[in-house]
């Protein structure tokens, strides 16, 4: 028995693929899926995690702190030069409809009082992003749901509006509950898809697929070497892959979708930020037929 189980070992040992297969980039694709699986990584996650001590809130995986002294160097780029931030973590819902409707039913989650409001004249234009706090329906001053940003898309000569809200992951369970509640907004039914049809071929490779989950594929790449298939992560950490990502209202119209992880944040401070993004950004040449 102890010699059958060495010759199993060794077997086992000459299966161990090479750092280079390991390195792979189809191979790496599906590691880095796999780790995603529970907390969700940004876009900049590999920049960070050479550089940062990591921690996991709110179903992502986040940067906490430098792991080498750095407060000098972010001093004086945020003075000098331009200081880069990733916000894309933040929790995005976009609200579709009239400009009249969504007026009158935001009004009843904010208060003049406050400050500016969505009606504000700059920021209705979509020139400038506004900030206020929200409240629960018809409850100012009590029953505060958190702080938010918005920003409207410019008009286009159409009543319909567009206007984005960003919000902290801990908040939009609440506030997107609310939101659903003055809109009256359910959920869409759902579309029928019809399966495309498959060959004998290609009916073997998914029952392949299927047989090797959690283990490793038998298939081979051109090269001989085994291959892991890639996994597509669906969703973010803070809504079920399951779930609807847009809610309708059959009285008004308004639809709401959730564009979390659709639309990346980022935020630039120094006073070369402005240099930096025209740098960056090259303007499209538009062609009128």
């Amino acid at each position: 028995k102890q010699a059958e189980k060495a010759v199993h070992q060794k077997k086992e040992q000459s299966k161990t693929k090479c750092r280079k297969a390991r390195r792979r980039h189809i191979n790496l694709v599906a590691e880095f899926n796999r780790r995603q699986r529970k907390n969700i990584w940004l876009e900049t996650h590999i920049w960070h995690a050479k550089r940062f001590h990591m921690i996991k809130k709110w179903g992502y995986c986040l940067g906490e702190s430098p792991t080498e002294k750095s407060y000098r160097a972010c001093y004086r780029a945020m003075t000098k030069h331009c200081l880069l931030q990733d916000l894309s973590y933040y929790c995005c819902l976009e609200l579709t409809g009239k400009e009249s409707e969504l007026l009158k039913q935001l009004a009843r989650i904010c208060s003049i009082d406050t400050g500016l409001t969505f009606e504000e004249a700059c920021c209705l234009s979509g020139r400038f992003e506004g900030s206020l706090n929200l409240y629960r329906a018809d409850c100012y001053p009590e029953d505060m749901l958190g702080p938010i940003t918005f920003i409207w898309k410019p008009r286009d000569g159409s009543e319909n509006r567009q206007l984005w809200i960003w919000m902290h992951p801990a908040l939009k369970q609440d506030i997107l509950r609310e939101l659903r509640a003055i809109f009256q907004c359910s959920e869409p039914e759902e579309i029928y898809i019809p399966e495309p049809v498959t060959t004998p071929i290609q009916e073997e490779k998914q029952t392949d697929v299927v047989l090797s989950l959690g283990k490793k594929r038998k298939k081979e790449d051109k090269e001989g070497e085994e291959v892991v298939p890639v996994k597509k992560i669906i969703g973010d950490g803070t809504r079920d892959p399951l779930q609807s990502y847009s809610w309708i209202s059959q009285t008004t119209g308004i639809v709401i979708s959730d564009r979390t992880m659709e639309i990346l944040r980022y935020r630039l401070i120094g006073p070369l930020s402005h240099s930096v993004l025209t740098e960056t950004l090259k303007a499209a040449s538009l062609q009128t037929v």
